[in-house]
Parts: C-alpha cells; sequence; structure tokens
C-alpha cells in the first residue's frame, strides 16, 4: 500500500535517520567523562570499550547494510535501524556496568551505519537529477540538526538532572527513534529497486509515477532496466569494471575522517578544556558547534545543485587547511580559550559546506543501479572504519602530543585532499543516475539502449 505521494515527505521521512545518527554520534561526548568516572576506566578501556564501540557497531552496520537493502529493500530496511537506534537508547540509559553499555552502544552504532547506506541510497533512487544534490544532503541535515540537539540536550539535562544525567543523556533518544519508525511506514519503496532487484515493472511504474507526474515514465523505466547490463562482469562489484567509482568513494570517505571531524564533535568538551575553558563551561561551549554546522550544511544544501559538487569540496579544503593551520597556532603560542573555540568553529563551517554536504550525496551517485547498495556500502564502511580508528585512539593521542601537532596532521591530510577534488574528482550535478556509469567510463550500453529504443 502507498501512503506517501510526495517525494519531499519521502525523503523528509528517510533523512530522519540522519537525525538519530547525529543524534547517537554526538550524544556520547556528554557522558564520556562522567562514565570514565563513575566505572574508574584507564584511558585505552574507555577508549576502546565506551568511546568507540558504537562506532565498531556502525562499521559493521556499514559493511553489511548493503545486504538488507539489496534483499528486503531499502523502506523495511530503514524501519529496523529505527528500532536498533531505540534498543540501543533504552539499553545505554539503563546500563549496570561498562559491558552492558558497550553492547547497547554497538547496537546503536548498526543502526547508524546501516543507515548510511540505506538512506542515501532510497532518497537518491527517488529523487529526479535536478533536485537530487539536496534532498540527498536532507539526511547530512538531519545529522547536523541531531548533533544541535544532542549538543543542547545534553546542555540542558546535564545542568538539569545531576549525577545520573548522563543516563538520560543517553536514554532520551528513544523517543526520536519510535517517531522514526512510525514516519518511514509510510513510504513507499524505492521503484529502482523493484524494478531491478524484484522485476516488479508495474509496481515502480505506479510509484515513478506518484512521486514524478511531469517525468516521461516509460522513457525513464526503459532507462531504469536497460542500466543493468546483461555482462555478467557487470553485476560483480570487484570485477574491475567499477574500480574508478570504488577509488573515488574510498578516497571520498578517506579524507572526510582525515581532516578530524570526529576527532572534534566526539572530543570537543576536553579539547576546549586543554585550551583552557572551565570544565563547568565545556559543554556550553560546544553548542557554538552545532549551530555553526546546521547553518553552513543549510547554506550547502542550496549550493549542491547550483554550483556543484566540485566546488564545495575546493571551498571545504581550502577552509579545512586555513581553520587547522589556525587551531595548532592558537595552541603552538597560548592564545587558546576563545580563540580555539573560533577556530574550531571555522573548522565545522569548513566541513558542513563541503565534506558534509557533498559526502553521501556523491557516494550514493557514482555507482550504477547493479551494485548501488554495495558502492554505498563501501564508501560508508571506509568513512566509519577511520572513524572508529580516529575516536579509539583520540584520549591516548590527546594525552601524548600536543594541540599544535594533531591539528597540523589534519592541515596536511586536506591539502592532500585538495590535490584529489583537483586531480580526480568528477562532477556529477544535474546528472540521472543511469546516465552517471556513462560519463564515468563504466558502460557506455545504457545510452545506447535508450537512444535505439527512442528511434524505433
Amino acid at each position: 500500500m502507498i501512503k506517501t505521494k510526495s517525494i519531499a515527505l519521502s525523503a523528509i521521512a528517510a533523512s530522519l535517520a540522519g537525525f538519530l545518527f547525529g543524534f547517537d554520534t554526538i550524544v556520547i561526548s556528554g557522558a564520556d567523562q562522567p562514565i570514565q568516572e563513575l566505572w574508574q576506566m584507564s584511558d585505552l578501556f574507555h577508549g576502546t570499550f565506551i568511546m568507540s564501540m558504537a562506532l565498531w557497531g556502525t562499521v559493521i552496520g556499514a559493511l553489511f547494510g548493503g545486504i538488507p537493502c539489496d534483499k528486503y529493500g531499502r523502506r523495511k530496511t530503514l524501519f529496523w535501524i529505527g528500532i536498533l537506534y531505540f534498543v540501543s537508547a533504552v539499553g545505554s540509559g539503563l546500563a549496570p556496568n561498562p559491558y552492558i553499555f558497550s553492547i547497547a552502544r554497538f547496537i546503536g552504532g548498526l543502526g547508524v551505519g546501516a543507515s548510511s547506506v540505506a538512506a542515501p541510497i532510497y532518497i537518491s533512487e527517488i529523487t529526479p537529477a535536478n533536485n537530487r544534490g539536496k534532498l540527498v544532503a536532507l539526511y547530512q541535515f538531519n545529522i547536523v540538526f541531531g548533533i544541535l540537539i544532542a549538543y543542547l540536550s545534553n546542555y540542558w539535562i546535564g545542568a538539569s538532572f545531576g549525577e545520573n544525567a548522563w543516563r538520560w543523556m543517553l536514554g532520551v533518544e528513544g523517543i526520536p527513534a519510535a517517531i522514526y519508525c512510525f514516519f518511514v511506514l509510510g513510504i513507499p519503496e524505492s521503484p529502482r529497486w523493484l524494478a531491478i532487484k524484484q522485476n516488479n515493472e508495474s509496481l515502480a511504474k505506479k510509484i515513478l509515477q506518484q512521486l514524478n507526474p511531469k517525468e516521461n515514465i516509460e522513457k525513464l523505466m526503459r532507462e531504469i532496466k536497460s542500466s543493468v547490463s546483461s555482462d555478467p562482469e557487470a553485476s560483480k562489484f570487484f570485477s574491475g569494471r567499477f574500480k574508478f567509482p570504488i577509488m573515488l568513494a574510498f578516497l571520498l570517505a578517506f579524507f572526510n575522517q582525515l581532516s578530524g571531524i570526529n576527532f572534534v564533535l566526539y572530543y570537543a568538551p576536553r579539547i576546549f578544556e586543554q585550551a583552557g575553558i572551565a570544565a563547568t563551561e565545556v559543554l556550553g561551549a560546544s553548542v557554538p558547534i552545532g549551530i555553526v554546522n546546521l547553518i553552513f550544511t543549510l547554506l550547502g544544501m542550496y549550493l549542491i545543485d547550483r554550483a556543484g559538487r566540485k566546488l564545495l569540496m575546493y571551498v571545504g579544503s581550502f577552509g579545512y587547511i586555513a581553520s587547522l593551520l589556525g587551531v595548532a597556532w592558537a595552541f603552538s603560542t597560548g592564545a587558546e580559550g576563545v580563540i580555539v573555540v573560533a577556530f574550531v568553529t571555522a573548522f565545522v563551517a569548513s566541513h558542513a559546506i563541503g565534506q558534509g554536504a557533498v559526502i553521501w550525496v556523491f557516494i550514493s551517485e557514482i555507482f550504477p543501479n547493479a551494485v548501488r547498495d554495495y558502492g554505498m556500502s563501501l564508501g560508508s564502511s571506509t568513512h566509519w572504519i577511520f572513524a572508529a580508528l580516529i575516536t579509539l585512539l583520540t584520549p591516548t593521542v590527546l594525552s601524548t602530543f600536543s594541540g599544535a601537532q594533531i591539528f597540523s596532521f589534519f592541515a596536511f591530510m586536506m591539502f592532500l585532499q585538495l590535490l584529489f577534488v583537483w586531480k580526480l574528482m568528477p562532477e556529477t550535478k544535474n546528472i540521472t543516475l543511469e546516465e552517471m556509469e556513462v560519463k564515468l567510463g563504466i558502460s557506455r550500453e545504457v545510452l545506447e539502449e535508450v537512444v535505439d529504443k527512442e528511434e524505433l
């Protein structure tokens, strides 16, 4: 039964998985130090089993998230992602010891990883080329909105609930998780999945007609069907045929994390304490990060289909380099406190308008219909493997290296990202998913077959 007939409403409902992603990812920052003090854990144990356990779940969710998407569909996968978030929130808030806590966080991580595969795929497959960037970027908007709400929630709960405040910080996520599950039940299945994976062209056409009433549905269906080549190598992800989009997805996800974004978002309170901000003020100092992140994500959403993905990556890369070098300079000269907060906030703005706006859109676009599930899993799992490694090592890194050394390293990595954007990254705006593989040199069959049939 098709309940939602609007592309926008369907995209918004699916993108709410991003809100839970952002909230779940950042809410732990408010519980970081109280939990370590409560259970008296070493830095290594704390980094491994408390702070990074969700990220290891995220890696697993991202690696295997393409399988349920491929077998059971995008809609069912999105619903069960919401269930994972709900179970994690309740389990984390009630956890009696660090081991139960770690298991609950791991379950939430599975939801985060799977959502970073399923939601961008779903939104990209229901939207037309001219609006695809901003609608897929709704997922990123909801991530940063979730981050902002998590910062505000942590600040308010931390000031109001005493020594067990961290339990409320984590448990309150169960409310939006339940709401998300309700909304996602009303969205239609991806018509591309129905046509290609289920061979159900009649339902696919019905959904396309309802979601895209102004489109030439017959022509679009021919493009979708012809995008699946009869060549058996075209369905083998690691056949070598897709080496260019695989390289693009890997490098984009790699540089996303080597910017230091999760390092900053997860450990903002500790970084600010090192910069000389009073312990009682660090949660409040984190709030501007969430606000700036939201504003510049909105700007990125506005520009992504107008200026294109590549220009936003240029802007973000230059902003990364300048702001990271600014943080390194502040730590090395002792010009800390408010200066560090300002440069870190500029860094987050650069991320929001560049990598943050582009990553999920770009990776969801560059793989053909036949292997999009697995391509998205590869890009997402690369992102989360490096996120987990960075988060696991951060407590040790913070106690071993100076702030100047850490942020100088991230600045150097963003110089390498700038070279990647310049030399390798193609522009993908205003190109249909079926035409994309032709542009990337994967196949010429799509357009040739469609043109032949149009001439008939």
